[in-house]
């Protein structure tokens, strides 16, 4: 798929500006190609140098995280949970653990250890699965909750809007943690359904009520305070949260008597490995949006969508942080240069910037996760799958322009 989208944005960038040299006589636009080719492969380049000092921090406190035993902490309270709502697993089943091992790295943002974790309890799934090329009920109720990113600490976007420039990059925070919530529920409530979950069970129902009550309880709190002052609420509570988190870890490493020194240099590293690696990816996909915008493309979509939006008497500023929207759920590469390039173009502080990060968080990369997980497994027919996949994607990506009105307009 992120080939396909590649190759789409160059041929239609191609396409575009033939012909507007043939039709229009647009003698430059080539030369803007070439420009915006160059000029993003090089802007590319230092965005990844940028990340460098900043992913190392972060993955260097997580590891921290990991090595203090909250990973552990957090599979040990969400195992009754999962236990009711896959009656199919057995309690003491190593898919169990390997699935709320993989939901927890994921919430504290510790992808590299969440992707293993995912197919390790899809393989044990798989184990328990009497239909080995269809997709049992518990694959697809764990697939769907990994797609709809219940992320809780979304490190990497925080670390993005720092090296472009935002003015307190987690102010995002608690706009990204209430539509992955939104997301999340979603998705959850859409595989019930079709599964005949009983969500009324007290065990789920006390676990949804109180995470339910606890994202109420944020919004009416942010409902009452005039915009001013809920930015700066937001933007307070989330560094509160961020730092004391820090100092958890820590003070879990010195209960655990972990080095937390060397826990977080070899966190670290990683980070420092990590931003070279993403060197070629980025540049790739930035070069291609830039000759897609350079080429007048994504001006030509944005208006004719900007003109239905306005036809119906709607505000269209989330219009420029649509593409973010669009391509999130086909490829996380492609919809991580789009926020950039959002951020870039309009500023990280813009509306369309801050409401590009919020996107970028609220969901997962549906197509692929769905074809590591299952692809790792030999699953082809995936049932509803996608379907409840893409509604979580969809309430995300809705609650997340919601959200950034509220906030940010």
């Amino acid at each position: 798929m992120l080939n396909f989208i590649w190759i789409a944005f160059f041929t239609i960038a191609f396409s575009v500006a033939l012909i507007k040299l043939l039709l229009l006589g647009d003698t430059e636009i080539f030369g803007q190609l070439m420009t915006a080719m160059f000029s993003l492969s090089k802007s590319a380049f230092e965005i990844s140098l940028g990340l460098t000092g900043i992913l190392a921090l972060w993955l260097g406190i997580m590891r921290i995280g990991e090595r203090s035993g909250f990973i552990d902490l957090l599979t040990r309270g969400l195992t009754p949970l999962f236990a009711k709502l896959m009656p199919d697993v057995p309690r003491n089943h190593p898919a169990l653990g390997a699935m709320v091992m993989n939901i927890s790295a994921n919430a504290l943002g510790l992808d590299n250890a969440a992707t293993p974790l995912g197919i390790k309890a899809m393989q044990e799934l798989q184990k328990l699965n009497p239909l080995k090329d269809t997709a049992s009920n518990a694959q697809i109720l764990f697939l769907v909750i990994n797609t709809s990113a219940v992320t809780l600490f979304p490190i990497t976007i925080f670390t993005y809007r720092a090296q472009m420039g935002a003015a307190n990059p987690t102010d995002v925070f608690i706009p990204i943690l209430i539509a992955t919530y939104a997301s999340t529920l979603i998705g959850l409530l859409a595989v019930a359904a079709v599964q005949k979950i009983n969500l009324l069970d007290k065990v789920i129902l006390s676990y949804l009520g109180g995470f339910t009550l606890l994202i109420a309880a944020l919004l009416s709190y942010f409902a009452s305070l005039p915009q001013a002052q809920m930015l700066a609420q937001s933007a307070l509570i989330s560094n509160v949260i961020l730092f004391s988190l820090v100092m958890l870890f820590i003070a879990g490493a010195i209960v655990k008597k972990v080095n937390a020194y060397e826990a977080f240099i070899e966190g670290a590293q990683q980070g420092f490995t990590t931003a070279i690696k993403i060197i070629p990816y980025l540049v790739a996909m930035l070069v291609a949006i830039g000759v897609f915008r350079a080429s007048g493309a994504l001006d030509m979509l944005a208006g004719v969508v900007r003109q239905v939006v306005l036809a119906l008497n709607l505000d269209d500023r989330f219009i420029d942080a649509l593409p973010t929207a669009l391509i999130k759920p086909f490829s996380g590469s492609g919809a991580r240069a789009m926020m950039i390039d959002t951020m870039q173009t309009y500023g990280a502080d813009s509306f369309s910037g801050r409401l590009a990060s919020i996107v970028q968080g609220s969901t997962e990369t549906t197509f692929y996760v769905l074809a590591v997980y299952f692809g790792s497994v030999g699953i082809k027919n995936i049932r509803h799958a996608a379907s409840c996949g893409l509604i979580a994607d969809f309430a995300g990506i809705v609650t997340a322009i919601a959200v950034a009105y509220w906030f940010f307009a």
